[in-house]
């Protein structure tokens, strides 16, 4: 799944330049909030919010950042109560499989936005378990190909209680189990192995081809305008684009 691997790098990068403007810090300490509320401060008992730091530091958040948030999630905070998580699953262009995950304190909002970027972008919103059944749950982190050896790195993820490392276009993808997303880049960076990037997110089964620049094209616009909203955490698909595409679609 190079064209995935790809989309996640610049995303990432994308996403270091919306952190500037607080945008993505704002996303990041919503999730941080949501899950200290549910299972408490500790991230050691409380899975959730152990990710959601992961993914925090993975984008430099500022320690002080994800302590308040931590601190709003568990004190007496009117707005932390009022924020549900939400799934959205639908199809975009070429039959593409999209699972989009919000925090939200309006629901209506939230499905408006959602419904309408479906439906500017050639998509279709559909039911619950509509697609969430193509996906499962795992750890991810990417390492630059081109900085650091492959054995090195297997070797490490290996020690962190890494399942599998890939070379997937430019990058090493590291995958574990979700418990073990902290511990394994934990045993890269000990190795001085620099992460691009760090998350708990939705891996696909299947994927659906798209070898035609318009095609990924409509694919990613839609990506974009669902990401777009300040209530949307992540959107998954199951999109395959070759990376020669998708260096011409992105650039």
């Amino acid at each position: 799944m190079s064209g995935h691997s790809k989309w996640s790098s610049i995303k990432h990068k994308k996403g270091v330049a919306d952190a500037r403007r607080g945008k993505l810090f704002s996303k990041l300490s919503r999730a941080i909030i949501v899950a200290a509320r549910e299972s408490g401060a500790d991230p050691a008992a409380n899975l959730a919010l152990q990710n959601a730091i992961e993914k925090a530091r993975s984008y430099s958040m500022p320690k002080d950042n994800i302590e308040r948030a931590i601190a709003r999630g568990t004190g007496a905070d009117t707005a932390a109560e009022s924020f549900e998580q939400v799934v959205y699953e639908g199809y975009g262009p070429n039959g593409v499989a999209i699972l989009v995950e919000a925090l939200t304190d309006n629901r209506n909002r939230t499905a408006a936005d959602v419904r309408a970027a479906f439906a500017k972008h050639d998509g279709n919103l559909g039911g619950s378990g509509a697609v969430a059944w193509l996906f499962e749950r795992r750890g991810v982190i990417l390492v630059d190909a081109d900085r650091f050896d492959e054995d090195d790195v297997t070797l490490a993820a290996a020690e962190g209680g890494a399942e599998d490392v890939e070379l997937d276009g430019s990058s090493f993808s590291v995958t574990s189990a979700p418990e073990s997303l902290s511990a394994v880049r934990q045993a890269l960076e000990d190795a001085g192995i620099e992460v691009d990037s760090s998350e708990l997110t939705m891996v696909p089964r299947t994927t659906v081809e798209l070898d035609d620049e318009s095609a990924a094209k409509k694919t990613l616009r839609l990506i974009d305008a669902l990401e777009e909203s300040d209530d949307v955490q992540e959107v998954y698909s199951n999109f395959d684009i070759p990376e020669t595409v998708m260096e011409a679609v992105a650039s």
